[in-house]
């Protein structure tokens, strides 16, 4: 596969897929989108994240979510210089599954996500659902694929920030806003991308 052509989203080695034909729950966990941003594609704001209702934010996740789906990332899909991948993971205690959109940036056939919370000095529920060994499926545009977790170690954590941080700066001042070093997560593809009946 050669380089993207300018204007070019690049291409993930994924294959189209339908509307997931599992049932899945929209998060509400503070760190996510809705707390991680302060400007979405589909220009839905949060400029005053602690004053946003419980209902406000799964509203808008819900809609963030259903659009993505409908255009296949058209919409919701872009952030600045980062694109947005879906990531649904399985509560460690409740079961359910929790679809929650994350920032991402490629690196060779894995996805790298940073497991910010806004900069809350807490870890994110989603990466605590994950690192616990759940099952956790990412969407990218129309398709859909099992990955597995890790998080980046020392040396792999320093290579990957910066470039993280050149293309959302935004994580910069979540690190200074937070005691420990801010987890660089690594998905790698688990299966082949399947179409959804």
């Amino acid at each position: 596969m050669g380089p993207a052509k300018s204007g070019e989203r690049p291409q993930s080695g994924l294959h189209p897929t339908r509307q997931p034909s599992y049932p899945t729950t929209v998060s509400t966990y503070k760190e996510d989108f809705l707390m991680s941003v302060e400007h979405h594609p589909s220009k839905i704001q949060a400029r005053n994240n602690a004053g946003v209702s419980g209902y406000v934010k799964r509203f808008t996740n819900r809609l963030v979510i259903m659009l993505y789906r409908l255009t296949g990332g058209a919409i919701g899909g872009r952030l600045q210089n980062m694109s947005v991948l879906l990531l649904t993971s399985t509560g460690r205690k409740s079961g359910k599954q929790y679809t929650t959109p994350v920032l991402y940036r490629p690196a060779n056939d894995h996805f790298l996500v940073v497991a910010s919370n806004g900069g809350s000095g807490k870890l994110p529920n989603w990466w605590l659902n994950v690192r616990s060994g759940t099952p956790v499926h990412i969407e990218i545009g129309r398709t859909r694929q099992r990955v597995r977790a890790r998080q980046a170690d020392g040396e792999e954590r320093q290579r990957f920030w910066p470039l993280l941080v050149a293309d959302y700066p935004g994580y910069e001042k979540y690190q200074e806003r937070t005691a420990y070093p801010i987890p660089v997560v690594i998905l790698s593809p688990t299966q082949e991308a399947h179409t959804e009946a």
